[in-house]
C-alpha cells in the first residue's frame, strides 16, 4: 500500500482570473492538504493555498499562470503517495486502505468489494458491492468485520445480505 495514491482534494473549479481554482476538501481538510506541496506524482506543485471560508479552499499552482489553464483542471483530483501520509496508531487505518479491497466472508466464500466507507456517527460503516452490482452494509465492528489487512477484508457470514 505504500505507493498507492490517496485522494485529498479535487479541484471545482477556477477563481478570478489569475490562474487560482477552487478545491474541494477530502480527508482530513485544510491541514492535512497544507502538509503536502507536490500532488500528481510531481505533476502540480502549490505555491499558496487559503481557506475560502466555506470549508473549501483556494489555491495557486506553480504550473498553472491564468483562468484557462484553471478551468482546464476541473475535475482533477489531488493526490498524494499513500507513504507520504503520517504513520498511524495500531488501531487507526485510512478509509483509502480498504476502498476497493476483496471482501470474502469468515468461511471463505467470495462476497464482493469494498466499495465505499461512510461514518455515521457511532462507528464507520463498510459498504460492499456484490459481482452483481447490488450493495449492502456492515458495521466496522469486531463482530461484523472480524479481520482485514491490504489483500482482503472479512466479514462474519451472519452480515452478508
Amino acid at each position: 500500500m505504500s505507493d498507492k495514491p490517496v485522494t485529498l482534494a479535487a479541484i471545482a473549479g477556477a477563481h478570478g482570473v489569475t490562474g487560482e481554482v477552487r478545491l474541494k476538501l477530502l480527508g482530513e481538510g485544510l491541514e492535512a492538504l497544507k502538509a503536502h506541496k507536490s500532488f500528481n506524482d510531481g505533476k502540480l506543485t502549490i505555491s499558496n493555498l487559503r481557506s475560502d471560508k466555506k470549508g473549501g479552499a483556494i489555491a495557486r499552482f506553480t504550473e498553472v499562470s491564468d483562468r484557462t489553464d484553471a478551468e482546464a483542471l476541473r475535475g482533477t483530483t489531488l493526490t498524494v503517495p499513500r507513504n507520504a501520509l503520517p504513520e498511524l496508531d495500531a488501531d487507526e487505518f485510512y478509509y483509502s486502505d480498504l476502498l476497493d479491497l476483496p471482501a470474502e466472508t469468515d468461511g471463505g466464500e467470495p462476497v464482493g468489494r469494498v466499495c465505499a466507507i461512510e461514518h455515521f456517527g457511532a462507528t464507520e460503516i463498510v459498504e460492499i458491492e456484490k459481482p452483481d452490482g447490488k450493495r449492502f452494509m456492515v458495521p466496522l465492528t469486531k463482530q461484523a468485520v472480524p479481520e482485514w489487512d491490504e489483500n482482503r477484508l472479512v466479514l462474519n457470514a451472519d452480515f452478508v445480505d
